[in-house]
């Protein structure tokens, strides 16, 4: 929490000293619209997270099994852990610094300069160096079209509310529902390891989590909010 506290106070100070802004232009605040945008974004990445990762589930063959030792305490652990680190990487990625280079930039490239940075990012957060060009091309494709989806709902909606919905959604369901996280076991395990993806397969949930679903969110948000915020 600590680490939230001080980036949300760097990112104030940093909109005071260049716009003379408060923190509120990034729309931060809830209202009805913005909470409601949340829940829609959350809810629509959770599904579409279950898919992929049970989709794999039964392409590996191996089932999910309740965790008996992971109860009501530590599933609420596990979404506290996992908001706030949604939170953290919004704050850095789509607060102030995206804030400023749209203010500067085609809303476009700032949201490209976004969505490299957070690709990067992930280098170092998923111990990248040292795996291979393959595995870190592909970790950056992936999140870098996850930083891009993030960052152009919060460019179209002026809310960071809403890409902390989509960035939740999905993070809680794999890591505190189906263990595909840093927490380890969670609500849900594998029953066995199953079987390897084959190069179909693997290309298959690549492009649903490349192209697919960052797709149907910017499409969606592109049509809904050309003139408005929330």
């Amino acid at each position: 929490m600590l680490g939230v506290l001080v980036v949300f106070a760097i990112s104030w100070l940093l909109l005071w000293l260049i716009e003379r802004e408060h923190i509120t232009v990034l729309g931060i605040l809830s209202n009805s619209k913005r909470m409601k945008a949340f829940s829609i974004g959350m809810i629509v990445m959770a599904v579409f997270c279950l898919i992929n990762l049970l989709g794999q589930a039964y392409f590996k063959e191996f089932n999910y099994v309740r965790n008996i030792d992971y109860g009501i305490k530590e599933s609420l652990n596990g979404i506290w852990w996992t908001f706030k680190a949604a939170f953290f990487e919004e704050l850095i990625f789509r607060g102030a610094l995206l804030y400023l280079l749209i203010k500067r930039l085609d809303i476009n490239w700032a949201c490209i300069i976004s969505a490299i940075a957070f690709g990067i990012y992930h280098w170092f957060s998923y111990q990248m160096f040292g795996r291979g060009f393959i595995p870190m091309a592909y970790v950056f494709i992936l999140t870098g079209a996850s930083g891009w989806m993030f960052a152009y709902a919060f460019a179209k909606t002026k809310s960071i509310l809403v890409p902390l919905g989509l960035h939740f959604g999905w993070i809680v369901i794999s890591i505190v529902v189906l263990s595909a996280g840093p927490l380890g076991d969670s609500l849900y395990v594998a029953d066995s390891k199953g079987v390897d993806l084959n190069g179909w397969e693997q290309l298959l949930f690549f492009l649903f989590q490349a192209l697919v679903v960052p797709g149907i969110i910017t499409w969606y948000i592109f049509k809904n909010y050309k003139r408005r915020e929330v």
